[in-house]
C-alpha cells in the first residue's frame, strides 16, 4: 500500500497539537518551537503533495479510501483536485507565519485577578485548526467533510474567546465581555449553518444511498441518480447556507468583524485567510458538483448577494475607525468577489475565484499582520491614535503600504490578476453585475489609501514618536509573503496551471460553456 500522503499532511499538525499541549507549563519556549517545527514539517509534506500532483492527470489524485461506518455507507475517502491542492498549500504556507507572528501573544500576563491561558494551549489550538482545515480540503466523503467542517469551530471558539487582543488587555471586564460575545456569536452563526447542512447531508444520503462525492457525482452525470427538482433545490440550499455563513456572504457576515476585532492578530489572519476559505472551496466542490441544476437555478440570487457583499463591505470599511474591523469589512467585500466568480459560471470567473482565494489569503495576511505589529506598539486599534508613523518606522510603513496596495488589487501584485479574471468572467455572462462590482475596486482604493494617510503620514503624534521599526522576527514573517505577492502578481501561471483543469471539470459538471465574444459569434 502506498504511503498515505494526504492523511499524513493532516495528521502531522493534529499530533503536533497534542504534543504541544502536553509540554510542561514551565517550558513555554519549547512549546513554541515545537509548534513552529511541526508547522514547517507540515509545509514540507504539503510541498510534496503539490509536486506529486499532476494537473493533466485524474481529477482526484493521491486518493485514499477505507471503510469506516459500513452500516451507513460512510467511508474515509480523501483526494485532491487542483483547487484543493492549491488551498492545502496555502494553509500549510500561512500557519508557520501565523505562529511566528503570535510568538508572544499568549505569554502569561496578569490582568487584575485574571491570568491568560497557557501558551501551550494557544499554539496547540492553531495546529488543531490547521489539521481540520487541511482534511476539509482533502475529504471526498460528504459526511467526513461535515465532521471536520463543524469540528474546527471548537478550537476557533477558544482561540477567539480565550486569547483576546492585547490592545484591550488593560480593561479586564469589558475586554472579556467583548471577547466572549465575539466567540459566542461566531459559534452560534456557524452552528446554525452546520445544523442546516446536517439535515441536507442526511437528505442526500436518503436520496443517493451513500456519502461518496465521486460516486454521487458520477451517478448524476450518467443519469442513474435522478433527483426531483424540488429535492435538489432544498438540498442545495442546505449546503449553500452553511458555506455562505463560513464564507462569509451578506447578510450572514455579521460575526466576522466581531471575531476578527476581538481575536489576536494571528488568529484574525487564521479566520479570514484560512478558515473562511473552506466555505468558498466547498461551494465549488460540493454545491456545483452535487447539485448542478440547483446551482444554476440559484445563480441570479447568489450574484445579487455577492454584489451587495462587495459594495456593502467596502462602504463599511470606508467608515471604520478601528483598523482590524476595517480589514474585516474589506475581507467581506473580497469574499463577495470570490463567490461572484464561482457563480458567474465561466472558466475565467471560476479560475479567478480560485486564484483569489490564494491571493486574498496572502495579501490579507500581510496587511493584518503588519497592522498587528503596529497595534502592539501603540496599544490601540483606533486609526485616530496614529499619525506620522512612516517618519519613525519607515520599514513598518512600507510593508503596511504594500499590504494595502495588494488589498486594493494594484497591478503587479497578486490580487490584481484574480480580481481581473473574476470581473472578466462575470461581465462575459452578466454584464450588469460586473459593472456594479467594479465600484468595489474604487471603494477599495478609498479605504486603503485613507487608512494609510491617517496612520502613516502627517505630523508625528507624541504617542508614536518612539515607536520601534520592524524587528527581525517580524521581518521574517512579512518579507516572504511580500515576495510571493509580487511573484504571483507578475507570474501567476504556476497556480493557474494547477487550478484550470479542475475548473474545466467543474464547468462540465454544471453543463456550462463560456459565452462566445460578440465578434466571434458574428462570424
Amino acid at each position: 500500500m502506498s504511503f498515505p500522503l494526504l492523511t499524513a499532511t493532516a495528521a502531522l499538525p493534529a499530533i503536533g497539537a497534542i504534543a504541544t499541549a502536553a509540554v510542561p507549563a514551565a517550558r513555554r519556549t519549547a512549546a513554541k518551537w515545537l509548534a513552529l517545527l511541526v508547522s514547517l514539517a507540515t509545509l514540507a509534506l504539503a510541498a510534496v503533495v503539490l509536486v506529486r500532483f499532476d494537473p493533466d492527470g485524474d481529477r482526484y489524485q493521491l486518493t485514499e479510501s477505507h471503510a469506516w461506518i459500513k452500516d451507513f455507507g460512510v467511508r474515509y475517502e480523501l483526494g485532491v483536485d487542483g483547487i484543493g491542492v492549491a488551498l492545502v498549500a496555502l494553509t500549510a504556507l500561512l500557519i508557520p507565519f501565523i505562529i511566528l507572528a503570535g510568538w508572544h501573544d499568549a505569554d502569561p500576563l496578569e490582568t487584575g485577578n485574571k491570568r491568560w491561558r497557557p501558551t501551550q494551549g494557544f499554539f496547540a489550538l492553531i495546529l488543531g485548526v490547521e489539521a481540520m482545515v487541511i482534511i476539509s480540503f482533502e475529504a471526498t466523503d460528504v459526511f467526513l467533510f461535515y465532521i471536520f467542517f463543524e469540528a474546527m469551530l471548537i478550537p476557533m471558539y477558544f482561540l477567539i474567546g480565550g486569547f483576546g487582543d492585547r490592545a484591550h488587555a488593560g480593561s479586564d471586564e469589558n475586554a472579556a465581555t467583548q471577547r466572549s460575545y465575539a466567540a459566542v456569536k461566531f459559534l452560534l452563526y456557524n452552528l446554525v449553518g452546520g445544523l442546516i447542512m446536517l439535515a441536507a447531508v442526511i437528505g442526500l444520503y436518503v436520496v443517493a444511498g451513500n456519502f461518496s462525492l465521486q460516486q454521487i457525482a458520477e451517478a448524476r452525470a450518467n443519469g442513474t441518480l435522478d433527483m426531483a427538482t424540488n429535492t435538489e433545490r432544498w438540498l442545495f440550499l442546505g449546503f449553500f447556507f452553511a458555506f455562505a455563513v463560513k464564507a462569509p456572504l451578506w447578510p450572514l457576515h455579521t460575526w466576522l468583524p466581531n471575531a476578527m476585532g476581538e481575536a489576536t492578530t494571528p488568529v484574525a489572519v487564521l479566520i479570514t485567510a484560512v478558515v473562511d476559505k473552506v466555505g468558498t472551496f466547498a461551494m465549488l466542490r460540493f454545491c456545483l458538483q452535487l447539485f448542478p441544476e440547483a446551482s444554476k437555478w440559484a445563480t441570479p440570487a447568489i450574484l445579487v448577494l455577492s454584489v451587495i457583499s462587495i459594495v456593502y463591505g467596502a462602504l463599511l470599511a470606508v467608515g471604520q475607525r478601528d483598523i482590524k474591523r476595517l480589514v474585516a469589512y474589506a475581507s467581506i467585500s473580497h469574499f463577495g468577489f470570490i463567490i461572484m466568480g464561482i457563480f458567474a459560471m465561466t472558466s475565467q470567473g471560476q479560475s479567478g475565484a480560485t486564484l483569489y482565494m490564494v491571493n486574498h489569503g496572502i495579501s490579507t495576511a500581510v496587511l493584518m499582520l503588519v497592522a498587528g505589529f503596529l497595534i502592539s506598539r501603540r496599544g490601540s486599534r483606533l486609526i485616530a491614535d496614529y499619525g506620522g508613523v512612516q517618519k519613525v518606522a519607515p520599514v513598518l510603513a512600507g510593508t503596511f503600504l504594500i499590504g494595502g496596495l495588494a488589498t486594493l488589487s494594484l497591478p503587479g501584485l497578486a490580487p490584481f490578476v484574480s480580481e481581473f479574471l473574476v470581473l472578466v468572467g462575470t461581465f462575459a455572462r452578466y454584464p450588469a453585475i460586473g459593472i456594479i462590482a467594479t465600484f468595489g475596486i474604487v471603494l477599495a482604493a478609498l479605504y486603503t489609501l485613507v487608512l494609510y494617510q491617517r496612520t502613516m503620514t502627517g505630523p508625528v503624534k507624541p504617542e508614536v514618536s518612539a515607536m520601534p521599526d520592524l524587528r527581525v522576527r517580524e521581518l521574517l514573517v512579512v518579507a516572504p509573503l511580500i515576495v510571493l505577492l509580487i511573484f504571483l502578481g507578475v507570474y501567476p501561471k504556476p497556480v493557474t496551471d494547477i487550478v484550470n483543469p479542475a475548473v474545466k471539470s467543474t464547468m462540465s459538471d454544471v453543463h456550462k460553456k463560456d459565452p462566445q465574444p460578440e465578434a466571434e459569434a458574428a462570424k
